[in-house]
């Protein structure tokens, strides 16, 4: 088919596409802010550097994740997300999870992977692009909730700071990168009408994948995101049964997808209970003065 064709074309220049991504959502939060949607705010450079390390390594990491392992690898290293984040939130913001909000998880990464993890095959230095990966895309997604918690921004506020620093450096590094890990020029891509289309297709979703995740993260969590993440894998393979075939559809898969949102309909009940999820640490939240300056005072969270 031209569409996959076109699709295989474009994973030569994962990272260069990704670039163009970010500069679509840049579009859009200059076009927020003149329409006032988004009002002026501000985000120390040293974070910025941080998120926009950790967000291109995560990139990087898992495009060349799926490239030197098996699928089956590439998904039991997405399901490591799940426990990092969680780490992350235990160690920095001395979250605690009661006995049912962790079972809950657990059903969830038995599920999925009961369901999409077949063929498992590892090397070394396949395991050291997963372990960066899974890594940087934790620190990633903590980073957003963190500073939009910190320094009081919404979730177009943050991708205002964050999506040009992304665009500028994926654009800059991306063409380098891409030829060191395919080989292929994306000077020498070939820009057919049909190809500029999905392109401009890829863009303008990115654009609501971006958001989505600045703002689901920004009102839940990095944990709640990743499993609210797996609904997608369960609804790609539902999709795919139903429209091209049942191929490969099985009661394995079956029961897979069913402890998956047993698992995600439980975790939304537990972490909702008093106690079920317990944010205790104490952060210092950036306020305005009546004279405009910034002041910064101790707020907590649970």
């Amino acid at each position: 088919m031209e569409f996959q064709h076109h699709h295989i074309r474009w994973n030569h220049h994962a990272t260069t596409l990704t670039g163009l991504h970010f500069v679509t959502t840049t579009l859009m939060t200059i076009v927020f802010r003149w329409l006032g949607l988004s009002q002026p705010s501000h985000l120390p450079i040293p974070d910025l550097i941080k998120f926009v390390i950790f967000s291109n390594l995560s990139i990087v990491g898992m495009n060349v994740s799926l490239m030197w392992n098996s699928v089956g690898f590439y998904q039991i290293a997405k399901l490591c997300m799940i426990p990092a984040s969680c780490l992350l939130e235990v160690v920095f913001d001395h979250v605690h999870y009661s006995r049912d909000t962790k079972l809950s998880i657990m059903v969830v990464l038995i599920g999925v992977a009961v369901c999409t993890v077949t063929d498992v095959s590892v090397n070394a230095k396949g395991l050291a692009a997963a372990v960066i990966a899974v890594w940087s895309t934790a620190l990633q997604q903590y980073y957003v909730h963190f500073l939009q918690r910190k320094y009081s921004l919404n979730s177009f506020n943050l991708l205002g700071h964050t999506a040009p620093a992304q665009a500028g450096s994926l654009l800059l590094v991306g063409p380098f990168v891409d030829f060191l890990l395919t080989g292929k020029r994306v000077d020498h891509f070939g820009f057919t009408s049909i190809a500029l289309f999905f392109l401009t297709l890829s863009c303008v979703i990115a654009i609501g994948v971006n958001l989505s995740q600045f703002i689901c993260i920004g009102r839940f969590s990095a944990v709640s995101f990743q499993v609210l993440g797996h609904m997608k894998t369960v609804l790609v393979l539902s999709l795919g049964f139903l429209f091209f075939g049942k191929e490969g559809l099985n009661f394995q898969v079956v029961l897979g997808m069913i402890l998956a949102v047993v698992g995600m309909i439980w975790y939304g009940n537990a972490s909702a209970k008093p106690g079920g999820k317990e944010r205790r640490s104490v952060l210092p939240v950036r306020s305005e003065k009546p004279n405009g300056a910034l002041d910064e005072k101790d707020g907590s969270e649970k």
